[in-house]
This record gives C-alpha cells, structure tokens and sequence, in this order.
C-alpha cells in the first residue's frame, strides 16, 4: 500500500487564470500541491486536478497559518484590488511564521515603489516586504495579459469592435500560460531563488495590430478603437469595476500609452526552454469563443 505524499507546495489565486493555469502545469508535472481557496465552490477544477484544498481567507491570519502547515513553497497571487497590498502582507507573515523556505510572487512588469500607477507601486512594497525576511523569493513580472482580450468577447463579437485608451503604443504582452510555465519552474527547480523575471511574449504590438491578427483567427474584421481615458473609465464603471480599481486600469493603460511596456525579455524561454506563445497563436486557440452568432455575417 502506497501513501499519498503531502504537498510541499501552496497556491493561492487557484481558481483565477494564472493559478488555474500552474494548477493544470503542476498536475501535469504529477507534482502534488495545495491550493488555498475561500470555498469548495468554484474548486471543481482544482479537486479534479488532484489538489488538496485548504479552506481560508488572507484576512484570516490563522487560516493562512494552517494551510501553510508543511509547505516549502508558496505562490502568491491576489487580485489588484484596493485590499491587495495589505492581504499580501497578511501571507508574508504568516509564511514567516510557518517555516516557508520560498515565495514566488506573481508582481508586475515595471514594479516601482515610486511609479504613478497604483498597482506597480503595492506589487512592489511587497517585493520589499518579502526581501526583509529569510525566505528566499522569485519575482515573476509578467506584462499584459494576453487573455485580458477576452473580456473584450461581447464588443467584438456584437460590434466587430475593441476599445482602449491606448493609441498607437507597443506592448509586448503575454500568455498565460506562459506565465504559470515560468511559475511552476520556478516552484519545483532550485536554481530560480532569489531572482527577477520581467515576462512578456516574443513580439510587442500596437493594439491595431493585435486587432488585426484577431481578423486572421476569427474569420472577421475586427477594429481597435482608440478612446479617450474618460471613455474608458465610464466604460469600467459601468461593467461594475470598482472606482479604485478602475482608476488602476486607467494608470495601468496610461502606462503602456507611454511606451513602457514594449521590452521583450527572454525569461519564458530561459526558466521553461519553449519560447513563448505568440499574440496569433492566443487569438487562434480561443478563436472559438469568439464566434459570430448565427444571424451575423463574416466580412
């Protein structure tokens, strides 16, 4: 009779795109880990995944507390919102607390503790946080995410049309799954400690070009439409972003409207040996959620 090994390793964010997505990397790797989640509900992927769950909250010190019992390798990854900074910091001291050896924190491209866009300067007093302690760390700073595009879905697939206070700007944005694969090395292989990856995808485009590799994959025109920040912002606030973080979102795109987002690294390919997924490949593989209904016309 064989017995389950334990995890050493804990992921919280399991149930968004990235953690779902190391999820799926680790289970593939046969690698057992533990997911911290809020509720069994919305967990069906992570139980089918092989996952021990540990029910908590990072508002609730002691919960972190347990489900760090055992581990030695932590993943930390909570939604930009208004609370972040301070959740986090709540999981910096709990894992100093349990013995945890290494954090990978997913952070932000251009993290700066002085940067004008709010989420680039609390990903960064984190990074600082987790700097001051005896726990080794690997910093994961991925640009835009290219899946980010699919809450575009219904003014493409209705208008034919996306929007963004952009302009004309070039971003080197990034899969995914790219970005758990780079997650799920650096949690399972000991030469990533201590380290920085700026993450992006091989190529960096305007967002009409991005529109038009969309055209390719879908079998319609699809337009980018250029609008300004307060169009923007109306937009997010009437979809229900949060004031805070819709704020965010518009430093955030304020920030690629510069021209700051354009570098293209090369750390997917250096901590994973496989390049990094084009922006064409992204729009192909999702290409089906994207489809025309019945009485639309291709054009």
């Amino acid at each position: 009779m064989t017995t389950k090994k334990s995890p050493s390793i804990l992921i919280t964010g399991a149930t968004g795109s990235v953690g779902t997505e190391l999820a799926r990397a680790l289970a593939a790797k046969g690698i057992p880990f533990r997911a911290l989640v809020r509720s069994f509900e919305n967990a069906a992927t992570l139980a089918y995944l092989g996952a021990e769950l540990a029910i908590g909250d990072l508002n609730d010190l002691q919960s972190i507390r347990n489900a760090l019992q055992g581990i030695e390798r932590a993943f930390l990854l909570t939604n930009s919102s208004e609370q972040a900074e301070q959740l986090q910091t709540n999981f910096v001291n709990a894992a100093c607390e349990t013995g945890v050896q290494h954090i990978v924190k997913l952070s932000q491209f251009a993290a700066d503790i002085h940067s004008p866009v709010r989420f680039l300067r609390y990903h960064a007093a984190i990074e600082q946080k987790i700097k001051a302690t005896d726990i080794d760390y690997t910093f994961l700073r991925p640009n835009l995410y290219m899946q980010g595009f699919l809450g575009f879905r219904e003014p493409i697939t209705k208008q034919g049309k996306f929007f963004a206070a952009v302009g004309d700007a070039k971003i080197s944005a990034v899969d995914v799954r790219d970005i758990a694969a780079v997650a799920a090395a650096a949690l399972t292989e000991s030469n990533h400690a201590n380290k920085i990856y700026n993450i992006t995808g091989p190529e960096a485009l305007t967002h009409t070009e991005m529109a038009m590799r969309f055209s390719d994959a879908f079998g319609y025109q699809v337009k980018f439409i250029n609008v300004s920040p307060q169009e923007m912002r109306h937009a997010l606030l009437h979809v229900g972003f949060p004031v805070w973080q819709a704020d965010g979102l518009l430093e955030d795109y304020a920030h690629y409207a510069r021209g700051e987002a354009s570098e293209i690294s090369t750390a997917v390919h250096d901590s994973t040996g496989h390049a990094p997924r084009t922006f064409q490949a992204f729009a192909q593989n999702y290409a089906s959620l994207f489809q025309l209904p019945a009485t639309a016309t291709a054009l």
